[in-house]
């Protein structure tokens, strides 16, 4: 089972126990996660084992850390069973630290959390690997595959505000705003990434079959070839200049796609591409050079490239539907789209031949051209629940939607007699394809239509020091590529470790978890079988220690969440992100604007 960070689940296992055992008036002061600055440094699987006979409370002493197991050492009953409970030993974690050694070395020493914080501010850049058919994981190698995560040199000490990657093909946004790009689908001969679209402060990406789609700070959105020798013999617009009555032409092809209001966020399929604007409305376009969108991806029931109006074939088209809802995240797999409104209103269209769109396929009509209400209000029926979806993600032929589900009285039922009123749960769910597990919910299922929840990452809690209270961890970003996906946590983080501070005092990021197909290695184990149940992996530089090098205990990546730190000499704003591509993965440095 899951565990955020040491101590996160035994929240709920506790408390579960104690209902199973009539023992309700246990207060959960030992579920503490951080003890006078010091971070319990128990490894995940110390905690997914399920207390039947026993409860378990988290208690830091210093620098070491305890768990010790029993009922007796809080004086309450003891329970007969059908036979009478076997002892439990109790075991204490030695200390960790070192003589001699500084501050600074003991923190690294006590904590792998704070070592790879640490790392990632001192030398951030960009980890991939996976597919390398492309050159896109591992620009300067000829290798098939990246097994591990694999620094890029290119992006040494480099700042990203954005990275897309599919198997033959990469591109990033520098951190002035320039688009890079890689791969052999881009240029046979590069070995390292290039700058193309330059000057137009770009701050997001999305990839198609054969095109990248940009957009700006300004809102504007830009399509361009993949291909580097059709970017240099295409069409090449005319460029305004700060200069008054004087213009040039652009050293690159390239298209814009006018929308009557700026555009906020865009998503992209392989032929179409979402976009959305600053007053909540919805337009979609061709993003693609090869194919028009068929497959009722665009939202306009009868659109298509024989019945379309006159004007370029990736002129906008807006969902005249949901004009109203104040459309607030947008999200595309392969060949389908997802659009969630500010009431947490989840509307899907596209192709539903795997349920990818929630609905159960019909294989007489696998498209639906409309956008459709998802009734996720069915998932919750009869568990006095009212759920509201958060956020969305989509990649291939699958789709995600995280849920905040809110506990209410029901009809008839006293709010004074209901354990819980107002609590909110987290729930993650999931429909399409399974096959590779890329579902998450722990089977191979082939198509799935209504929405499965992904236990794994449902469900879960932690205590928040600052407010004593027992909070739900959400998912603060999904990354879905074309058949497996990453989810990063929104455990609580701290970063506030420095000088003055304890020697104890240590930082910690967010957990990341990834599950799905791993025929390229996509998933970072470094093994090739396709994983059906979220599952951590270890840190970014593991697998480059060799020998006596190697670690003894086994630690689990996390990411470094926000924070003002010191690169190349200026103090910015950074934090790592994921990216799951199509059979490619991510890891990289993130400038925050």
């Amino acid at each position: 089972m899951y565990a955020a960070r040491p101590g996160s689940r035994v929240v709920r296992d506790i408390c579960k126990a104690c209902q199973a055992s009539g023992l309700n008036g246990l207060k959960q002061n030992g579920t503490r996660r951080r003890f006078g600055g010091q971070q319990s440094q128990r490894r995940s699987s110390d905690f997914q084992t399920p207390l039947n006979r026993s409860f378990g409370v988290l208690l830091a002493t210093g620098a070491g850390t305890a768990l010790l197991y029993g009922s007796q050492q809080f004086g309450l009953r003891e329970l007969q069973a059908e036979a009478p409970p076997a002892p439990v030993e109790v075991t204490i974690e030695k200390s960790k630290k070192r003589k001699g050694l500084s501050k600074e070395e003991n923190r690294d020493t006590i904590s792998s959390q704070h070592l790879q914080v640490k790392k990632s501010w001192e030398n951030p850049g960009v980890y991939a690997w996976g597919s390398n058919s492309g050159r896109v994981a591992a620009p300067d190698s000829d290798e098939a595959f990246v097994k591990s995560p694999r620094r890029i040199p290119f992006f040494d000490g480099v700042l990203l505000r954005d990275i897309k990657l599919d198997r033959n093909f990469g591109a990033a946004i520098a951190e002035n705003g320039d688009l890079l790009q890689w791969g052999s689908d881009f240029s046979a001969e590069s070995k390292q990434p290039i700058p193309t679209l330059k000057g137009k402060n770009l701050t997001q990406i999305q990839l198609s079959r054969d095109r990248i789609v940009a957009l700006s700070s300004s809102g504007k959105v830009y399509t361009l070839p993949v291909s580097q020798p059709d970017q240099l013999s295409g069409p090449k617009p005319q460029e305004s200049s700060w200069i008054p009555f004087l213009s040039s032409t652009s050293p690159i092809s390239y298209r814009t796609i006018q929308t009557p209001e700026k555009v906020t966020s865009i998503a992209s399929g392989l032929d179409h591409v979402l976009l959305l604007t600053s007053s909540g409305r919805l337009f979609t376009a061709a993003s693609s050079s090869t194919e028009f969108p068929s497959k009722g991806q665009l939202g306009i029931p009868g659109l298509t490239w024989t019945h379309r109006p006159e004007g370029p074939y990736d002129q906008p088209h807006e969902i005249t539907t949901l004009r109203g809802f104040n459309i607030r995240h947008v999200g595309a797999g392969d060949y389908h789209s997802l659009a969630v409104d500010g009431e947490g209103r989840v509307f899907s269209f596209g192709d539903n031949s795997l349920g990818q769109l929630g609905f159960d396929p019909n294989a007489e009509s696998p498209y639906i051209d409309a956008p459709s209400l998802l009734p996720i209000s069915k998932l919750y029926a009869g568990t006095g629940q009212t759920p509201r979806v958060t956020s969305i993600a989509a990649g291939g032929v699958n789709s995600f939607f995280t849920v905040d589900a809110t506990r209410v009285a029901a009809p008839g039922e006293d709010p004074s007699g209901i354990r819980g009123i107002g609590r909110v749960t987290s729930d993650t769910w999931a429909c399409g394809q399974g096959t590779w597990g890329g579902l998450g919910n722990g089977r191979w299922t082939h198509v799935q239509g209504s929405p499965t929840k992904l236990k794994a990452l449902s469900g879960l809690f932690e205590y928040d020091e600052p407010t004593s209270t027992v909070i739900p961890i959400r998912l603060a970003r999904l990354s879905v590529g074309s058949t497996h996906a990453s989810a990063t946590m929104s455990n609580v983080t701290y970063v506030g470790a420095h000088a003055g501070s304890s020697e104890n005092d240590t930082n910690w990021g967010a957990d990341v978890l990834w599950w799905g197909g791993n025929e390229y290695y996509q998933l970072g184990t470094g093994k090739r079988n396709n994983v059906a149940q979220p599952l951590y992996i270890r840190p970014l530089d593991a697998g480059e220690k060799k020998g006596k090098e190697k670690e003894k205990e086994e630690h689990r990546f996390q990411i470094t969440p926000r924070g003002r730190v010191k690169v190349n000499g200026r103090w910015v704003e950074m934090e790592q992100r994921v990216e799951c591509g199509r059979f490619v993965s991510a890891v990289y440095s993130g400038i925050c604007t």
